[in-house]
């Protein structure tokens, strides 16, 4: 096979840029090679300005945006750098409970349901032992400083309840209810193993409203 051409499983030839995207593409979560392949076509097909534009959109993610000093969700990037993001400067929002989740897209998929009024902090994460996440590469300590303020009363933990999310859970309960903070769990109306950025709203909205003490 010349250097210049990819095989994928069906043994069709492909020239070796187009390899390389599709491969780039399968990096992605939830693509596999048929996808990546229909998506390499249409970027194929697209017109030269979309596919300048989406490539610098790419390129330009990283600098466009930074992480809120406060919750770790992301924003646009302020000339003050202590400055949160808008959900945190939202002075309608309960400031005394805060909804712990492990990624943006789940505190995107709660925020759209309108329901929960509080305040966020995203863990970047949850603890995994198999893939070396630890407490240290979660967004805790962060946590924990929000928690010694005295401004928060709840905590309302919302990781997945997948085996790694229900640790996660665990560890954060034990940690900050001998502060004397009441520590509930989302628990109604998600099944078991599923990633909550895959909920419905109203199921979003039902879990919030049926937490539990932990």
């Amino acid at each position: 096979m010349s250097p210049n051409e990819y095989k994928d499983s069906r043994s069709t030839p492909y020239p070796l840029p187009f390899h390389r995207l599709i491969e780039s593409l399968r990096n992605l979560p939830g693509i596999g090679v048929k996808t990546a392949t229909k998506l390499a076509f249409h970027l194929l097909k697209a017109p030269v300005e979309e596919v300048c534009q989406l490539s610098q959109d790419l390129l330009q993610l990283r600098e466009a945006l930074d992480l809120c000093p406060q919750c770790q969700n992301i924003m646009e990037p302020m000339e003050e750098k202590s400055l949160p993001c808008s959900i945190c400067r939202n002075p309608s929002r309960d400031g005394a409970t805060v909804m712990v989740v492990e990624d943006v897209q789940t505190l995107y998929a709660i925020e759209r349901s309108g329901e929960f009024r509080g305040l966020y902090h995203v863990l970047m994460g949850r603890l995994s032992p198999l893939e070396g996440i630890g407490p240290d590469a979660l967004r805790i300590q962060e946590l924990a400083r929000r928690m010694d303020s005295g401004e928060v009363h709840e905590l309302i933990l919302a990781t997945s309840p997948t085996a790694e999310g229900e640790a996660t859970a665990l560890y954060l309960s034990r940690l900050f209810k001998p502060m004397g903070l009441k520590v509930s769990r989302i628990a109604f109306g998600i099944p078991i193993g599923l990633e909550l950025e895959f909920v419905d709203d109203i199921t979003l909205i039902r879990s919030v409203e049926g937490r539990r003490p932990m």
